[in-house]
């Protein structure tokens, strides 16, 4: 009878481990991809999507045409680059559960037979359970939990660089815009500069030469007008590209981003290394080595390992006692230390450097800045002088009979070709502010705080 009792308690042991232990674990769900389906759901983006209007969160929307803040916060949803670090920061968060789990119990149960008189029966049951030292489970999900903060740290940065992309796009459009403008304006200036030159050599006043010249000069402006007209194109559908869209609505450029007169280096410096991503990512992976050194500090002290047992062996039962651990005697972690703490210098070096470049191009970008803003000055002052002081001297003179009306058409282009100028000095004037932007890593133009939380973004 006992050794029936003993069957039965041995079966029903099995039994109920097969059954237990399966329950709560998690069911493998298939998830295929499908490149139909998503180019269809690429192609069927509207400004009207529900996700983008609760992403927004904007009572208006959408706007009868995008301005530069609509642009931003249209990159900042649809962008498939911020998806994938989302993705991404994710998976970090994921490693945080990995690092707090805490070592599961093992079971081992066997049994057989033998031909002893007394029982034939053998049967053993052995569990074992770690118990962790030095803090080591705390310490593991702290550098997960730094690890992961720094790629919340790069979703900052991959939305910045989706902005900056979406800015000098919009920007490349926007003076494409303006080109097409000044240099039909030129145009128009030339051809009645031509008509006049035309009609002097028809009553013999004039020279051919003057007049094959002046063509010469409209020809060249003219193939410039039909290079900028296909720069508005491209540079739409790179906009287009840029935020995450096949076609765009109406897109308003006619306010550019202002320049003010001056920005405080001091200023400028403070905001760089409180946004810039880089700045704060090395901090982050230094905080994480640390940990990690911590760690492997703490792995110096063995885990303890309690394994009691029971045996029923020849009719007899023997319940056994006593820990077990490793023990130290050929090596203290000593390798695993040493480099965790050349991570650690490592990344300190690392992040010294990443503040010294950051410093540097916060300068240069600034004095870029300054430097643009002069030459952007002096252009509009030369316009300026042309286009009244000048063209009204010449008005008068032509009225007074002193002048005629080449001299006015004269000023005229000569006007047209100070525009292109002040317009080539406003490109380089909103790139330069483009490029201190970048280096500070947020929109000077517009606060951080107009713009949704990269974040708050769900996958539909």
């Amino acid at each position: 009878m006992p050794v029936l009792n003993l069957r039965a308690s041995f079966l029903i042991t099995a039994a109920t481990l097969s059954v237990l232990l399966p329950s709560g674990c998690v069911r493998y769900q298939p998830r295929a991809l499908d490149p139909p389906r998503s180019e269809q759901q690429f192609r069927d983006r509207s400004l009207s999507d529900p996700g983008l209007v609760a992403f927004l969160k904007r009572p208006d929307w959408p706007p009868p045409k995008l301005q530069l803040r609509d642009i931003y916060g249209i990159a900042l949803y649809y962008n498939p680059e911020l998806d994938v670090a989302r993705a991404h920061l994710r998976t970090a968060q994921a490693a945080i559960i990995t690092a707090n789990t805490r070592p599961n119990p093992t079971i081992s149960i066997g049994g057989g037979w033998t031909n002893a008189p007394e029982s034939p029966v053998v049967f053993h049951f052995d569990p074992a359970m770690t118990i962790e030292t030095g803090g080591k489970r705390a310490l593991r999900t702290l550098e997960a939990g730094k690890l992961a903060e720094a790629a919340r740290v790069d979703v900052d940065a991959t939305a910045w660089r989706v902005l900056s992309r979406a800015r000098a796009t919009w920007l490349d459009y926007a003076m494409a815009l303006r080109s097409v403008e000044v240099l039909n304006n030129e145009i128009a200036a030339r051809n009645e500069t031509i008509a006049i030159l035309e009609k002097r050599l028809s009553v013999g006043e004039g020279a051919r030469p003057e007049v094959e010249t002046a063509r010469a000069a409209l020809i060249g402006v003219q193939v410039e007008a039909r290079a900028a007209a296909t720069s508005v194109n491209e540079a739409l559908a790179n906009l287009a590209a840029a935020i995450g869209l096949v076609t765009l609505p109406p897109v308003d450029t006619s306010a550019l981003p202002e320049t003010p007169v001056e920005y405080p280096l001091g200023d400028i410096q403070k905001a760089g290394l409180l946004h810039r991503a880089d700045v704060r990512r090395s901090l982050l992976e230094y905080a994480a080595d640390e940990a990690a050194l911590q760690l492997e500090i703490a792995k110096q002290r063995p885990d303890i390992q309690l394994n009691p047992g029971y045996d029923f062996d020849e009719g007899h039962h023997k319940i056994t006692f006593g820990p077990g651990f490793e023990i130290p005697l050929f090596n203290r972690n000593k390798g695993p230390i040493a480099e965790a703490e050349a991570r650690r210098t490592e990344d300190e070096a690392r992040f010294d450097a990443q503040q010294a470049v950051a410093i540097g191009e916060m300068e240069t970008a600034l004095a870029r800045y300054k430097g643009s803003r002069n030459e952007w000055i002096e252009a509009d002052r030369a316009l300026t002088e042309i286009g009244t002081t000048r063209m009204a001297a010449v008005s008068r003179a032509v009225a007074a009979g002193e002048e005629d009306r080449l001299a006015q058409s004269g000023v005229r282009i000569e006007s047209a070709v100070a525009a292109r100028a002040r317009l080539e000095a406003e490109r380089h004037l909103q790139s330069a502010l483009g490029a201190l932007d970048d280096a500070v890593q947020q929109p000077l133009e517009i606060p951080l705080s107009a713009l949704p939380d990269p974040m708050s973004r769900v996958k539909q």
